[in-house]
């Protein structure tokens, strides 16, 4: 963040362009924040977002605007077939303790006697990991990221349909480009235990490629002959 000798060179330079003085100013009152209780300032930021959503060429995009809303007001819904395997979902914690949340969690907003909760469409399991591992919880203050789809899409039928795509939507790893990858972090010098660890994939598989990709190496340059040839005159 500039400090206040920053801040006043963008003001200098505003004649040049009027989008300075506006992120300058947006700035010097941003600074008020740090003021603010840390829940009252999730709470600020997120009602800054809306707001700053309004003005924005891509609001019709959900990703456009993400909040960090209380894990409480995030529920699940009762029609998703999405079952995720131990080992999938021990890769989905690992991912968002090294990573943190890449990715938001897809809801839509209710209310009920005054109060506001979010049903999720897609990201149940990531609402899973944020409400039950502690080191993810307290890093990020007991909320969970949510962004909240279209309101145009926001029927019973809509909603359950937006969940079987987004849980199709994701594809599988092939094989070979798993494979590729072992080999990669192999070249690296990287253990097999990493390679299983940070891939969540168990020891015999990583042997089992390791095997494939190291006999495909090995005879990458080689030519062979044919086992056999056909005789056609007999």
């Amino acid at each position: 963040m500039p400090d206040q000798h920053q801040q006043l060179d963008l003001l200098a330079d505003a004649d040049a362009d009027p989008a300075r003085t506006l992120l300058a100013r947006a700035r010097a009152i941003f600074s008020e924040l740090d003021d603010l209780p840390e829940d009252q300032r999730i709470d600020t930021i997120n009602a800054l977002r809306l707001a700053l959503a309004e003005h924005s060429p891509l609001r019709d995009e959900p990703v456009d605007c993400v909040l960090w809303v209380r894990k409480e007001s995030v529920v699940a819904n009762d029609y998703n077939p999405n079952v995720v395997a131990p080992p999938e979902m021990e890769l989905l914690k690992r991912s968002i303790l090294a990573d943190g949340y890449t990715q938001p969690i897809v809801g839509w907003r209710t209310e009920a006697n005054d109060d506001v909760s979010y049903e999720i469409v897609d990201g149940f399991h990531r609402h899973e990991v944020g409400r039950g591992v502690r080191a993810v919880r307290d890093r990020v203050k007991g909320r969970l990221p949510i962004t909240v789809i279209r309101p145009d899409r926001q029927g019973s039928h809509d909603r359950m349909a937006a969940t079987v795509r987004h849980n199709r939507a994701r594809g599988q790893h092939t094989v070979q480009g798993m494979s590729d990858l072992v080999l990669h972090f192999g070249r690296l010098g990287k253990s097999p235990e990493w390679i299983g660890e940070e891939l969540g994939m168990q020891p015999d598989e990583v042997l089992r490629l390791q095997q494939v990709t190291g006999l495909a190496e090995t005879f990458a340059d080689q030519e062979f002959s044919e086992a056999w040839e056909a005789d056609l005159d007999d």
